[in-house]
């Protein structure tokens, strides 16, 4: 579509640049005395090379490649089927604003805005996504993809670097409405932030600075915005992507105006008069002690707070996300990973209880242990912003327990957001679905290719996956520690020595990992390998020879020796199939069960069950045997979990109660991974199922 306007285009650009140089100059970004204008070589998703207070560091881009197996198969689904249908989808006017808003902006197109206000973030998520894939796979037709919406970016952004196309486009259209920041939900802050992050990642993978421009003018934009309105930029942090956006800005560039903005966007919040719970703004950030509110505003609140706390090393905010996580993953979470319960609620924790001052909860977090199952709502970009969080904390402390919850998340609650074959999406995740609800659920159960309501989650998701290489290893000087295990090679230094190494695995299907050096360091190092939280056994070989070192579930097993050229490891870590049960003040899921094995958490889906069988019959004895077998489900090779469980003789009309039927009689089971539900035809689906003891 933009290779139609190639003249247009640049005369836009021209007119954009020409407005540049007329405008007054004192609103232009400016290059401080003390700026450093060598910007960073390092190529990490999330640079902490020289973050003063994490212990960890991520490896490059340009430094894991995904070979074969699970991982391997996902990123070959995202960079061939869902980067290429979702930006097709953007390109098209008919259904989706993304394209053309910033095309009336850059005045190519004249019309109105379409779409939601925060559409130019989904773009930019995109770009991000784009940017990665070409980093893998270095395709060509992912840079120029990007290459051709940069100048429409450049023509739409004002010249003091202020980017928002549903403003952009009043200026045109409406001037006397043209505004910045006159509605908080106008989402402002959190387009430039994804523009941030997208431009950093940009960069990384090409090298190139064009967007990276643009979006050093949107950070000046912000850092000038902050200064003379504080608490005006305070009440637009909705859904704030530019806290990360802005520190790795910092990180990129290396302006230390962007680290100061960075701690001034957390302190500048309690400021605000009216804050509320559903934006985790009606009381000082270092004082909040609960997971609240808005759980995409909330958990990307909470990255954006411990990516200035690796950077500052402020203690108060460090306690302030170290309780907030305790309560969150104590009380609120999902066994999937899953955050945030509510599509609807109230806020527990309001000033008042007067009927007219409650305040109103979105999307949110609930009360501790309220998680409901066929309502939940686990937002896919909820569960994202989870993640993003505990890769951080978990950079910042090396402790197991945040890769654990990463890992998790990542399986179940994030891929639970995409089609196997990667052309539809979730925008929630419940953890059971029943036809025979007299009822609809605001948001349906069946994945779509574009959801016009809301289609923030399908580029999150996007990008999370074209990422995923970033989140298998970490490192420091002294070691190479293993997150995440999938096929792989990865070639890195520690400190000034190179290691490079290869990986192979079936894993999440079986715990063995296979691990080959050929190049290795030559003074001596660690390795450092996770034992998950549901491992209760981990075995160690080195070159054949089992290794005596006790093992942990939650923690590193760590090996320290001098390394050489040929050397193998294998680690096998014992994967059971586990019945969980929950607390019991979550009332929810009381004398019911779970299935996990391994990361992956099951489910039983009505596709498998014997015909005329409903699912609400299905109890699961305590002793059962579930063995796991190989099946496909839309063209991917999964491991089902298949034994012998009851199935209750009640029949249920529609009467709401009746006598207990205690005859059971035996039924055969297959529980399918969790991720892998609606893949089929649609049907009834739980994760948690009845015991019987």
């Amino acid at each position: 579509m933009i290779k139609a306007f190639p003249l247009l285009l640049l005369f836009a650009v021209f007119l954009s640049c020409k407005e540049t140089k007329q405008k007054d100059t004192t609103q232009l970004p400016r290059a401080d005395a003390d700026f450093n204008p060598n910007l960073s070589s390092n190529k990490s998703l999330v640079n902490t090379s020289e973050s003063p207070y994490v212990k960890l560091q991520a490896l490059g881009i340009n430094e894991v490649k995904l070979n074969e197996g699970f991982w391997a198969e996902r990123l070959q689904t995202c960079t061939e089927t869902m980067i290429p249908e979702m930006w097709s989808i953007y390109s098209d006017a008919e259904r989706s604003g993304a394209l053309r808003n910033f095309e009336i902006a850059a005045g190519l197109k004249a019309g109105k805005h379409k779409g939601a206000p925060f559409h130019d973030g989904d773009f930019y998520k995109m770009v991000e996504a784009a940017s990665m894939a070409y980093a893998v796979t270095k395709d060509e037709r992912f840079n120029r993809m990007i290459d051709e919406v940069i100048p429409l970016f450049k023509a739409s952004q004002r010249a003091d670097g202020y980017i928002h196309t549903p403003v952009m486009i009043d200026l045109k259209n409406n001037p006397e409405k043209a505004q910045e920041f006159r509605e908080r939900l106008d989402f402002e802050t959190y387009n430039m932030g994804h523009l941030m992050t997208a431009a950093c990642a940009h960069f990384k993978a090409t090298g190139k600075t064009e967007l990276l421009d643009l979006a050093k003018n949107a950070t000046d934009y912000l850092y000038d915005y902050c200064q003379k309105y504080p608490e005006k930029l305070a009440g637009n942090a909705i859904c704030p992507s530019h806290y990360m956006g802005v520190v790795e800005m910092y990180r990129t560039t290396k302006d230390p105006r962007y680290l100061e903005l960075s701690k001034q966007l957390i302190d500048i919040r309690s400021m605000l008069k009216d804050g509320t719970d559903h934006n985790q703004d009606r009381i000082p950030f270092r004082e909040q002690t609960k997971a609240e509110g808005h759980a995409v505003r909330a958990t990307y609140l909470y990255a954006g707070a411990a990516d200035v706390y690796a950077e500052t090393g402020d203690p108060s905010l460090k306690e302030a996300l170290d309780k907030i996580w305790e309560n969150m993953t104590g009380t609120k979470l999902y066994i999937t990973g899953g955050a945030g319960a509510l599509y609807d609620g109230v806020s527990p924790n309001g000033t008042s209880y007067k009927p007219s001052e409650i305040q109103q909860v979105h999307q949110a977090f609930g009360r501790e242990y309220e998680l409901p199952n066929a309502g939940a709502h686990n937002e896919t970009c909820a569960n994202i912003g989870s993640a993003l969080w505990n890769y951080r904390m978990f950079q910042t402390t090396a402790e197991a327990k945040y890769a654990n919850l990463l890992e998790t998340t990542l399986y179940n609650s994030v891929l639970s957001g995409v089609n196997l074959n990667g052309k539809g999406y979730f925008y929630t995740n419940p953890l059971s679905n029943s036809q025979g609800l007299p009822f609809n659920l605001r948001w349906p159960n069946v994945r779509q290719d574009y959801i016009s309501k809301s289609n923030c989650c399908p580029p999150n998701a996007i990008r999370t996956i074209a990422e995923i290489g970033s989140y298998l290893y970490s490192k420091n000087s002294e070691g190479l520690w293993f997150n995440m295990y999938g096929s792989s090679e990865a070639k890195t230094k520690l400190g000034e020595e190179e290691i490079q190494l290869t990986q192979k695995t079936n894993y999440p299907w079986n715990g063995e990992v296979n691990i080959s050096i050929s190049a290795a360091p030559a003074n001596e190092k660690q390795l450092h390998f996770r034992v998950p939280d549901w491992c209760n056994n981990a075995t160690v070989y080195v070159n054949g020879q089992e290794i005596k070192n006790s093992t942990t579930p939650s923690s590193y097993l760590s090996l320290s020796q001098k390394w050489k050229k040929g050397d193998q490891i294998t680690i096998v870590m014992d994967m059971p199939v586990q019945l969980i049960e929950a607390n019991p003040l979550v009332e929810h899921t009381r004398n019911q069960v779970a299935v996990r094995r391994g990361p992956l958490v099951y489910c039983l889906e009505a596709n498998d069950l014997k015909k005329g069988q409903s699912l609400s019959e299905v109890i699961i004895p305590a002793d059962i045997t579930l063995k796991p077998e190989k099946m496909t489900i839309a063209n991917s090779e999964i491991v089902c979990l298949t034994g012998m469980a009851l199935s209750s003789q009640n029949q249920w009309g529609d009467q709401l109660y009746q006598p207990l039927n205690a005859k059971n009689s035996q039924t055969p089971v297959k529980l399918i991974p969790y991720y892998a539900w609606a893949n089929r035809e649609e049907a009834d689906m739980a994760v948690w199922l009845p015991l019987a003891r």
